[in-house]
């Protein structure tokens, strides 16, 4: 049991609560005061975790690559499959990869990361799954792991799914399939994947309108992406669209009726040239908006509060301006929407600090310099220092980050485990 008390404002995504404080008991946000630990929140901004709901965590061992900034992506891809090549995918490498990546969530402020595992070694996909699990339950991270697929074999690609579906099953980690996108995978794909999320009550997410997408289903299909997957069946409630940045307003209008969710990318989409999602007009449409860093491969960083702040300064040039608050609830709640996680279910509900739900939860000192003059803490969590670090992050009522320091493994020993692996498999090949 944790009580965190002592904050300046505890924003629980559905009110705002001067001098509040947050109860957990058995990983849950209760009501009434709790015996047990006490976290001191004092000069605080108390928020629900953020929650990253687009992210290639592989990608993590791969920043900044020559040949990868700022190209299209028809020649980014490419040049990140080289890349893959010459370390190797397997179990070794995923989980030191992941390590890195939910390390570097956690102490941004992250609590929950979807990651879209496209890459994959020959055999079933389970030690590569189970590897990325293994490094969230060493850190205490939340995960949703998403058996993707990058032209795979239709049929090898969906028994890997179920595979995966029964190796994780009884844990805490939440499983989803997704296809990369029309432009990656063929009909048989979307469908045999569909098949496996609907024997088992998974989501389903997928990459839409991104530039190399549009592209190719012109080129291969005579067609636009979102005319394919509505084709496919892939336009449905329990669908995340990613990215969605070259979408028309006839387009818009039809994912809305879909009831399909959309994960917004700025941090990955804008500086590579590849457009700017309508986050806002999606969002009047009554699409649930969320956010997502993408991988490392395309935004070197997993700091999903920063990609917020783009979100929110990005805004006006494809649509309207977005305030913080609303920007903030995309980060929280509108991530969770998209992976099923705001009303009761099999998984802890998430992205709010009411009753009932997870108690995952961020503490952003607002006592520095950067935070001087700030009229609104909440919103400058935002607008001013936009490499901000939580003081202290809770996943289910257990402490992950105190002091801004990793107290669930030791961050040398992490970022030493990748730079080894990378060194030895870059030498050996």
């Amino acid at each position: 049991m944790l009580t965190v008390r002592g904050a300046d404002l505890v924003w629980t995504g559905s009110a705002e609560v001067p001098g509040g404080a947050v109860s957990c008991r058995d990983g849950l946000v209760v009501a009434d005061p709790v015996p047990g630990r006490v976290l001191d929140a004092s000069g605080c901004v108390v928020t629900p975790g953020l929650v990253n709901a687009h992210h290639h965590l592989l990608q993590s061992a791969f920043r900044t690559l020559p040949g990868t900034r700022g190209v299209p992506m028809r020649e980014w891809l490419p040049a990140m499959a080289a890349a893959y090549a010459a370390v190797g995918i397997d179990a070794e490498s995923a989980h030191a990869a992941a390590s890195v990546g939910l390390a570097e969530a956690l102490l941004c402020g992250v609590t929950t990361v979807a990651d879209h595992q496209l890459n994959w070694p020959p055999g079933d996909g389970v030690a590569v799954a189970s590897a990325v699990a293994r490094a969230a339950g060493e850190l205490g991270a939340r995960l949703v792991f998403v058996r993707g697929s990058a032209r795979d074999d239709p049929e090898q690609a969906a028994a890997s799914a179920e595979a995966v579906v029964q190796a994780l099953a009884g844990t805490d980690v939440q499983v989803a399939v997704g296809p990369a996108g029309v432009h990656s995978d063929a009909p048989e794909t979307f469908a045999l994947l569909g098949e496996v999320a609907a024997r088992h009550g998974l989501r389903r997410r997928t990459q839409a309108n991104e530039q190399v997408d549009v592209e190719i289903a012109a080129a291969r299909y005579g067609r636009r992406p979102l005319d394919l997957l509505d084709e496919w069946g892939w336009l449905a409630p329990d669908v995340t669209l990613a990215h969605l940045c070259g979408i028309t307003d006839a387009e818009l209008a039809r994912v809305a009726a879909a009831g399909v969710s959309a994960t917004h990318a700025p941090g990955c989409d804008l500086p590579m040239g590849w457009g700017v999602a309508p986050a806002a007009a999606l969002a009047d449409a009554g699409v649930a908006v969320g956010l997502g860093t993408s991988g490392g491969g395309s935004n070197d960083a997993g700091h999903l509060l920063a990609d917020a702040r783009l979100a929110m300064q990005v805004a006006p040039l494809v649509g309207r301006p977005v305030a913080a608050r609303e920007v903030l609830t995309w980060a929280t709640a509108g991530s969770a929407a998209g992976l099923g996680r705001t009303t009761p279910g099999a998984f802890p509900m998430l992205g709010r600090l009411d009753p009932g739900f997870a108690a995952d939860l961020v503490c952003w000192d607002v006592t520095g310099v950067a935070d001087a003059g700030v009229a609104d803490p909440l919103a400058g969590l935002l607008w001013a220092a936009p490499g901000r670090r939580p003081r202290h992050v809770v996943v289910g009522g257990r402490v992950v980050v105190e002091d801004y320091v990793l107290v669930t493994r030791p961050e040398p020993e992490i970022v030493s485990a990748l730079g080894r692996l990378l060194d030895h498999r870059r030498e050996r090949r």
